[in-house]
């Protein structure tokens, strides 16, 4: 409760309290009339039947009324349930609707010691309250989506976070989550800013070129130029571009910490300085490290490899930015999996379905371990569902970005596999790899209405239609592996002096705040 009413901006939403108070205030009157046709009789009975609902109306319902208002901003009327998917929507403002009834029910109780309606009117106000409450806003998003008569646009506008027609900058937007994110964006009618150095190639993105709403910058996140020219009239930054994968940034430390930590602290100076104000940014769910606890977003981190804390630390160098003009929100990203225009199979689902399809055999190492999955376009819903959330919502707010329901084994991945793949035989092997968390994400569930739409059987059975048909041709090639790729491409280094002095600024400022860190626990110890 304390959380819904700290989110709240009464002046934004002083209008639509006082509609929903008007509202109740409709229902109640048409409750309280019809009390009276039912206790209509001869003309002395009538007339005291009258005179006792006004006054319980003046006097008893009219004071009372003010909690209908208090229980619906404690149930997310007026923040969180503006930016849920409809069917969660519609639940909450009935539960809400219904609960604010049975608050003032029982308020009433206490007041007037006794019933003072009769059980039909009673009935009919709860059924008023919700209709109207909730129908209004129902009609309203319909209106809302309806199409303009004339001129309709190739893609409807759809856009909360920012009144304006400034671009949504993607920081490395050209890959496996990104290509799909700008897609998504264009058809909500959003202007979108891509900057990318293409490391992996274009193809992903090749066919956006020339989109009257998609700009193109091609440059390095660890270039000033090009970080200050692409955020230089940005609405907001969505900022994916890191070294994924443990194997690619153990591969090349330097480069990970430089593109990973140092130029997102870079990116988030510049933003504040250009005024951007929404920031969310892609940490993943493996900073749980390992752990036999069913962790949510209050649970210590324990990275265990160089690419978690990498991005521990820009969480905190996030967090710690947040002020009165920079909101910056984290999304914990469960293990993705899925076909995308970049496909990628250094995933564990995409990989093991490609074997078994290809090979006829899954290896698991440590099949009991657990993970957290994630479709790759629910991915791309989860980074929307952010950024259209109102900032009171979000605003320094940390997210594990998935679905309770897609916590799983390896070894419950493999039997999904096998039951798509025929045939398929599995072998266990252990090895160093410790990494074991299961994960909650009713927060996101709660605060943003987000829920997964693809299932893990889904994405499989997708992906291997995409191998049959020989849309990939060769899961084997390079160029689906972050780390293979990187390592035949050589060290990723910044091309302008500059930039590496200011990269390697930063790594220094977070060297001296971890050993600072340490100090500190030295001297309590």
């Amino acid at each position: 409760m304390r959380e819904s009413l700290k989110s709240l901006d009464w002046r934004e939403i002083a209008p639509r309290v006082a509609a929903d108070l008007v509202m109740v205030h409709m229902a109640a009157i048409v409750a309280l009339a019809f009390a009276v046709f039912m206790g209509r009789g001869d003309g002395a009975h009538f007339a005291e039947v009258v005179e006792g609902l006004r006054h319980y109306y003046l006097f008893t319902f009219a004071p009372l009324s003010a909690v209908f208002p208090a229980v619906f901003s404690l149930t997310g009327f007026y923040t969180r349930s503006r930016t849920y998917q409809p069917r969660f929507k519609w639940t909450t403002l009935a539960r809400g609707a219904t609960v604010a009834t049975l608050v003032f029910v029982f308020c009433n109780f206490l007041t007037t010691r006794g019933a003072t309606l009769p059980r039909s009117s009673a009935i009919a106000f709860v059924l008023l309250v919700n209709g109207l409450t909730i129908g209004s806003r129902i009609l309203k998003s319909a209106l809302a989506a309806a199409p303009p008569r004339s001129n309709p646009p190739a893609f409807s506008v759809v856009s909360n976070f920012t009144k304006s027609d400034e671009p949504v900058l993607i920081i490395g937007g050209g890959g496996y989550i990104g290509s799909i994110l700008c897609r998504k964006l264009l058809a909500e009618g959003r202007r979108v800013r891509l900057l990318d150095s293409f490391v992996y190639g274009n193809s992903a993105v090749r066919d956006l070129f020339g989109h009257p709403r998609f700009e193109l910058a091609i440059g390095d996140c660890r270039n000033i130029q090009s970080v200050v020219s692409s955020v230089n009239g940005a609405g907001a930054i969505i900022h994916l571009a890191a070294i994924v994968g443990d194997p690619a940034c153990e591969q090349d430390r330097g480069s990970a910490l430089e593109i990973n930590y140092a130029a997102t602290r870079m990116v988030l100076e510049i933003a504040k300085g250009y005024g951007v104000e929404r920031f969310v940014f892609a940490s993943s769910c493996s900073v749980y490290g390992e752990t036999d606890e069913y962790v949510d977003e209050r649970s210590a981190v324990g990275p265990i490899s160089l690419y978690a804390q990498t991005k521990v630390d820009s969480e905190q160098a996030l967090l710690q930015a947040r002020g009165g003009k920079f909101h910056p929100t984290i999304l914990r990203l469960a293990t993705v999996f899925g076909n995308s225009y970049r496909p990628r199979f250094d995933l564990v689902v995409n990989l093991l379905t490609a074997k078994a399809l290809q090979e006829g055999v899954i290896t698991l190492y440590n099949g009991q371990q657990w993970r957290p999955f994630i479709h790759v376009a629910d991915v791309a819903d989860g980074f929307i569902a952010a950024l259209n959330a109102p900032l009171s919502v979000v605003s320094g707010e940390t997210y594990n970005l998935g679905d309770s329901r897609l916590n799983y084994t390896l070894t419950q991945v493999a039997a999904v596999i096998q039951k798509l793949v025929p045939g398929t035989r599995v072998e266990e092997i252990e090895n160093p790899d410790k990494r074991n968390y299961r994960v909650c994400f009713d927060k996101i569930q709660r605060d943003l209405g987000f829920q997964c739409q693809t299932t893990l059987e889904a994405g499989v059975q997708d992906l291997l239609e995409a191998l049959r048909s020989k849309k990939i041709a060769n899961y084997t090639d390079a160029q689906y592996h972050n780390q293979r790729f990187l390592k035949s491409a050589g060290r990723l280094i910044s091309k302008q002096e500059i930039d590496s002095q200011v990269m390697a600024a930063f790594a220094v400022a977070l060297e001296n705040q971890q050993h600072g860190a340490v100090n500190v626990e030295s001297r309590v110890r």
